[in-house]
């Protein structure tokens, strides 16, 4: 399965200013025989939380359209990164996943808030964990940025048999070690592919002042191996994965098969 992540500077505020993006990456940067594009965290807006009541989409009526109408124009499978989403007087940092035919397989809230970005004074958490979808007939889920700081959300949609974990994010510089750590852990503890798709340029935000966003989107196969990793500037990561690595890695490595869950704890 080859895979493009599209490692791009969104412009905070500027929705269509990142849709033109999207499209030009698209038609400049897509090779014809890709199977999955991803793109990174809050595309539409970025973290211009501020206005978000404002910008926010509502329930999905512009950016699944627009990225619907890109799968099908490129017959591609696209992990279309989150999007601030406004639903039932609530707003959301919403995943969500479209298939090469315009079919939405697969919608998700960001379940944990990021405190030092105040995400809380302005999004509402979900309540659900990731659930496992199926692209290209291969079992897969896709997690928000902070979310990978919580092995748990990984935990459950590899145990029900995802080979992919897609991770979408805006992570800064500041902490660009624990995003190449937590991501290899992820890959090595469930046996899984990990592909994770971050964006880059400036933060905002004025508890980050002088930070970046990191770039860094990477391609980890399920012994912990980097595949493809990216730098520090727009720019498209691609790679080729192959799905038989992850049965042989938990075969070698029976995690699943050796859980004791009458034995573990949980926080609470």
């Amino acid at each position: 399965m080859k895979i493009q992540l599209f490692q791009m500077e969104i412009i905070e505020g500027e929705i269509k200013q990142n849709e033109n993006r999207i499209e030009c990456l698209f038609e400049e940067k897509l090779d014809i025989d890709t199977e999955v594009v991803v793109i990174p965290e809050m595309w539409n807006t970025g973290y211009d939380l501020k206005n978000v009541a404002e910008k926010a989409d509502i329930d999905l009526k512009r950016a699944f359209p627009f990225i619907q109408s890109l799968a099908i124009k490129y017959q591609v499978n696209i992990i279309a990164g989150s999007v601030s989403n406004k639903r039932h007087n609530n707003i959301y940092n919403t995943a969500f996943a479209v298939s090469k035919t315009g079919e939405l397989i697969y919608q998700k809230d960001k379940v944990h808030l990021v405190p030092m970005l105040d995400e809380h004074y302005y999004l509402t958490g979900g309540d659900e964990v990731p659930e496992v979808f199926e692209i290209n007939a291969i079992k897969a889920s896709q997690i928000i940025c902070y979310d990978l700081r919580f092995p748990e959300i990984t935990h459950y949609p590899a145990s029900q048999g995802a080979k992919i974990i897609f991770y979408v994010a805006q992570w800064t510089t500041r902490n660009i070690d624990h995003w190449r750590t937590l991501l290899k852990a992820r890959a090595i503890e469930n046996g899984v592919y990990v592909i994770a798709c971050n964006s880059v340029g400036k933060v905002k935000h004025k508890n980050h002042a002088g930070n970046t966003y990191a770039g860094h989107s990477m391609v980890i196969d399920p012994n912990g191996n980097i595949i493809e990793e990216g730098r520090g500037q727009e720019e498209i990561i691609t790679a080729e994965i192959h799905l038989q690595k992850v049965t042989e890695q938990q075969k070698n490595i029976p995690i699943f098969k050796n859980l004791r869950p009458d034995v573990y704890k949980h926080a609470e």
